[in-house]
């Protein structure tokens, strides 16, 4: 393996590679360190590096791999996490930059589990102030540049900088959260592997909440593979967010190669197909065929509860309500400083009555199981991940509308996702005329992460769409 091309491997090669002695830990940290230092001033990933302490944290986990002391197939692999995971003596700052002195005290529960693995931080990511925007822009700190394209392009959020470290190799992998498709969208703009995990299986303690609801956490990577090993390793019981009590750890690797003969896949027909563009209706159509020739049965079916979900308040109200008491405080001292499409969004929550919030959950309830009956026997759903593929940011936040309405479009399928409690894993399956990326979802019931997993493994090993890279001469020119 060569130095040169660290960045395009996946976990599980860079993991052979520390194994085998082709190259130490703190050769690999330092590796994607400089990266960073050379095409971060254009890209705008990172809100902060942690050098010293990364390459702390590499020469441990060097000592402790000469010494047979390792912690596993992570071990030793550096990774970034979005700027709403409290990592114990940084700032966890949520985009705002009125949140700069927010100095967490301790390690968030995922960071903790990954760290316990050995796996080396390099640092804190970019995401929509307060992580409310599917867009992706901050008004505020920044938005992370779309690595596919040389002019600005939204990158997806709120885990905008996850997706954008990840795609310019930036890092092997980082963390996200999504409460409407804030892994997955990302994921799907930059061209990556994005898991959004069911609420319950990871812990959110210690990350920075907008809803209680519906806040998941999930990893963002270059394959299903590398996926399938962080979510293994983060999920489980912990007494600190009651939401995973009674959920035991589930293997999801040992059989992640065990492909999808058998296995029966459904294109949700509906607003998830009609409200997408024909070049993305096109290429998602023909990963059916895909799945297909690996032996899974795939057919179509008409999939009422995404229009039922698109119609109902619980879509918007349920996150918005929980989104304005989370952030009342700021609403309160500092509103002139937070972000104004953000700030609109809060607003309305504010509006949100108790009567319509509990009407909303209710409604949420009902489709949930409405949803989980329309797909008994189905092992997953097929779907784009978005509708439209990534726009300039000069056209998308021209004006507050056109924010708004291209931020409603986007989150068309993700958010279904959220409302139903499913879980979904985007990865990319094309390219448009444009050459940006276009990402399949794929939807399976709530806690049947290995199911969808599985899928997407089968998917990549098929096909080589994650393992296309941006060209960023431009980047480094700049």
């Amino acid at each position: 393996m060569s130095i040169k091309t660290l960045h395009q491997q996946s976990i599980c090669e860079l993991a052979a590679g520390l194994r085998n002695g082709e190259f130490s830990s703190v050769d690999l940290t330092q590796y994607f360190l400089t990266r960073i230092g050379q095409l971060d001033p254009s890209l705008n990933a990172y809100r902060l590096v942690c050098a010293e302490q990364s390459l702390a944290e590499a020469r441990a986990a060097d000592d402790a791999l000469r010494s047979d002391r390792s912690q596993g197939p992570l071990h030793g692999i550096p990774f970034a996490v979005k700027d709403l995971f409290d990592v114990a003596g940084l700032p966890t700052s949520a985009g705002a930059s009125f949140l700069a002195d927010n100095i967490a005290k301790e390690d968030s529960a995922p960071v903790k589990r990954l760290r316990e693995q050995g796996m080396v931080l390099l640092g804190k990511l970019n995401t929509v102030q307060l992580a409310y925007g599917g867009v992706g822009i901050n008004h505020d700190q920044g938005t992370p540049h779309n690595p596919w394209h040389q002019d600005p392009y939204i990158p997806g959020g709120s885990s905008s900088g996850s997706g954008v470290a990840v795609a310019a190799g930036l890092a092997p992998a980082a963390l996200g959260s999504d409460t409407g498709g804030s892994v997955r969208l990302p994921a799907s703009f930059c061209g990556v592997t994005g898991l959004k995990t069911t609420v319950g299986q990871i812990s959110r303690a210690g990350v920075f909440p907008l809803s209680w609801t519906l806040d998941s956490v999930g990893p963002l990577a270059r394959s299903a593979e590398d996926a399938a090993y962080l979510y293994q390793a983060m999920q489980g019981v912990d007494d600190h967010d009651p939401t995973t009590s009674g959920r035991p750890r589930h293997d999801v690797v040992s059989n992640l190669g065990d492909g999808v003969r058998g296995m029966r896949f459904a294109f949700a027909e509906g607003p998830l197909f009609d409200e997408a563009e024909d070049e993305i209706i096109r290429v998602v159509r023909k990963c059916g065929d895909v799945f297909g020739d690996l032996g899974a049965e795939v057919f179509s079916i008409d999939f009422p509860s995404a229009a039922f979900v698109k119609r109902a308040r619980s879509v918007g109200v349920v996150t918005a309500a929980e989104a304005s008491t989370e952030n009342q405080c700021y609403l309160q001292t500092c509103p002139e400083r937070i972000d104004p499409v953000v700030l609109r969004r809060l607003e309305l929550g504010c509006d949100v009555s108790t009567a319509d919030y509990l009407q909303a959950y209710r409604e949420m309830l009902n489709l949930r199981k409405e949803a989980a009956g329309a797909l008994k026997g189905i092992d997953a759903l097929l779907v784009p991940t978005t509708p439209v593929c990534a726009r300039p940011v000069a056209v998308v936040d021209a004006s507050l509308e056109s924010y708004f309405e291209v931020n409603t479009r986007l989150i068309g399928s993700t958010s279904i996702g959220n409302v139903l409690n499913l879980c979904g894993l985007s990865v990319p399956c094309g390219f448009s005329s444009d050459r940006s990326p276009i990402g399949l979802l794929i939807y399976g019931l709530p806690f049947q992460e290995q199911k969808i997993l599985q899928a997407g493994y089968a998917y990549q090993q098929a096909t080589d769409w994650h393992g296309a890279c941006p060209d960023l001469g431009w980047a480094v020119e700049k």
